[in-house]
């Protein structure tokens, strides 16, 4: 119980080895790790370079050396200068917003990143109300007014973001990532490649 600790995978157990490689991907050897696949050499050899096990998993180590999966690599954003970027963490911190119910960046190699957000339906009525706006949120993401509002947050956001983490614009929609649209998995992910797939061109203006 004293060696675990939230938001971690925890310690790394004896007899295994773990580290960060230079694009922050988790490595992994040692007696308990797989040798490779059953009857597939290709998957074994992209996967295990060196003796090391390429998990997929992006991560970091914390002050107390505890293991954190901050993402997956595919899902690594490359910008247009090289750098890699969490999208997920970035994302994490939009959707803890009360206003925010999901976001999903945007910006392979790219000078900037931008989003997709979708507001909470709940809050947003709130302030329609309040504000004497149109209830019907597919009206008001288009409301001036309501933009500044998620404007500011991202703003709010960005002053504790790095420069090339910032999310400097933004496109809003009204229904929200789904299972049954396609947009999430099973396991609750956002499927970034139909997310794009759907919203690509929309997401290509805001950098025209």
């Amino acid at each position: 119980p004293e060696k675990v600790k939230l938001d971690t995978v925890g310690i790394v157990f004896k007899g295994t080895e773990v580290k960060i490689a230079d694009d922050g991907e988790i490595l992994v050897r040692g007696e308990n790790v797989m040798n490779g696949y059953w009857n597939d050499p290709h998957s074994t050899n992209a996967t295990i370079i060196d003796g090391w096990v390429h998990t997929g998993d992006i991560g970091e180590f914390d002050e107390d050396n505890y293991l954190k999966i901050t993402d997956r690599k595919k899902d690594i954003i490359v910008n247009a200068g090289g750098d890699n970027i969490s999208p997920s963490r970035i994302e994490a911190k939009l959707d803890i917003t009360p206003e925010i119910a999901q976001s999903m960046l945007y910006g392979d190699y790219k000078n900037y990143l931008v989003a997709i957000i979708v507001p909470n339906k709940e809050e947003a009525l709130i302030w329609a109300k309040e504000n004497n706006k149109s209830e019907d949120l597919s009206i008001l993401i288009e409301d001036e007014d309501f933009i500044k509002i998620i404007k500011q947050i991202t703003e709010k956001i960005n002053k504790n973001l790095s420069v090339i983490e910032q999310v400097r614009k933004f496109i809003l929609i009204d229904h929200e990532f789904t299972i049954e649209n396609g947009m999430m998995t099973p396991s609750m992910k956002v499927r970034r490649f139909k997310v794009k797939e759907k919203y690509e061109e929309s997401l290509e203006n805001l950098y025209s």
